[in-house]
């Protein structure tokens, strides 16, 4: 993959601040906006997540800055302003991060923080927002805690939480697979992992009451074997299995687990698989059920934002752009629409409060279609999502994703006010599948 640092955004060494990629000369003048974005520069989770996300922002930020995005995004930069981006590396754990932000904030006095993948880290960076009173987007982590345990006055997230994932799966599973009587997952042991695997688990019982979960495997984050989880799993012989391993860990579980005949037999749900559709093509198993966390990749809609991103991504880095890719630029759209917003047609770059009073129950359009903030009092985001199946096509030598089946927002999200778990739990009350 090429570098994402030329074509206009340089690097430039801070000596107060380690792991700091900036600046696009350009934009080194008074008055810019300065962007912090944080991602997964090094790990195992950059090359499927986070390099991605930040090829994408690096892509964006040029294009807004040149002018050159489609309507309604076609004005330079946010509201005539110049965007600044200070790129940070998410590895290294939540006291580092913690540590990060505060620099951002601090020290590079950035305007506005969009950035992580890791629940864990969301968790520890969730309450420094209101604390520093910076504005800041989790444009990727999932974990539906973050809203529905707390609520934030400075903190924003544009995708939606793990919640839609699983409800989705759950429904997409049994659509396909109605005699499932026997259930299994294999969760990373951390607030994603946990989420996940409870609302799928919780869901499945709720459409299926008579469904039987068999094991239920918690290994470490970044355990990279997984040998005896594949071997409990093989004994037990479930009908289904469920995972939302992402990054290595996922990947890891695919190679590990074909070599073993872990696929064979019983339909696997990965709804974070999308982002190593394209890497390990020829590895996957066909019959795979695949998720983007949304209505991203593969799954986005044909709009002229989508045509524009795909299109220049590929382009430029060399193969399509995978779901953090497309979150990474829904965040940033989602900054730029509740600016100008908040601007109102004025030069003047507009508070943190009016920005924040403007976000708050915005609804926009990105190249993965409509964002909404309706949930945790207009702070988190709902959207549409799909489902697929895997399979290769050694005609063409291309992946592809065959039986898609898009749920809208409204069936796959809680309403506003009430938490994930007790709304799969009490049927999903409120939910509009059709």
């Amino acid at each position: 993959m090429k570098s994402a640092v030329h074509r206009g955004i340089g690097v430039v060494t801070a000596a107060t601040l380690a792991g700091l990629a900036v600046l696009p000369a350009q934009a080194q003048q008074a008055g810019a906006m300065k962007l912090g974005i944080v991602t997964f520069l090094s790990g195992a989770a950059a090359g499927p997540f986070g390099v991605p996300a930040r090829n994408a922002a690096e892509l964006t930020i040029e294009a807004l800055n040149a002018g050159t995005l489609p309507t309604p995004y076609a004005t330079k930069g946010i509201n005539g302003t110049t965007i600044e981006p200070v790129i940070i590396d998410e590895a290294g754990g939540t006291t580092k991060q913690v540590t990060e932000y505060r620099n951002l904030v601090q020290r590079q006095n950035v305007d506005a923080v969009i950035g992580y993948i890791s629940s864990g880290d969301c968790l520890a960076i969730a309450p420094l927002a209101d604390e520093l009173k910076r504005l800041t987007i989790f444009f990727d982590c999932g974990t539906p805690r973050i809203f529905e345990d707390a609520s934030y006055k400075y903190l924003f997230r544009t995708g939606a939480h793990a919640a839609m994932d699983n409800v989705a799966a759950a429904r997409y599973l049994l659509a396909r697979k109605s005699n499932v009587k026997t259930v299994a997952g294999i969760n990373q042991n951390y607030a994603w992992g946990q989420d996940s695997w409870n609302d799928f688990k919780a869901s499945m019982q709720t459409l299926t009451p008579d469904v039987k979960i068999v094991t239920e495997q918690f290994p470490k984050l970044g355990a990279g074997q997984y040998g005896a989880e594949i071997s409990a799993l093989l004994v037990e012989k479930p009908d289904a299995v469920h995972s939302s391993f992402w990054g290595g860990d996922m990947e890891a579980l695919i190679l590990q687990g074909k070599a073993r005949g872990f696929f064979e037999n019983r339909t696997i749900t990965l709804t974070a698989g999308e982002t190593a559709m394209y890497r390990l093509a020829t590895q996957i198993p066909n019959g795979v059920v695949i998720g983007a966390r949304g209505p991203h990749g593969v799954f986005a809609p044909d709009n002229e934002l989508n045509k524009w991103f795909r299109k220049a991504y590929s382009e430029r880095f060399g193969a399509a752009p995978t779901y953090p890719s497309y979150k990474m630029v829904q965040a940033i759209l989602g900054l730029k629409a509740a600016v100008e917003k908040a601007a109102a047609g004025k030069t003047d770059k507009p508070s943190h409060e009016a920005v924040i009073a403007t976000f708050e129950g915005l609804t926009y359009e990105g190249p993965s279609g409509q964002g909404a903030m309706k949930l945790g009092k207009g702070h988190q985001a709902i959207q549409s999502i799909a489902y697929g199946t895997y399979k290769f096509d050694p005609a063409t030598g291309q992946p592809t994703i065959v039986d898609i089946v898009s749920y809208p927002a409204e069936c796959v999200n809680p309403p506003e006010g009430v938490k994930s778990e007790e709304w799969i739990k009490g049927g999903f009350k409120g939910a509009k599948c059709n």
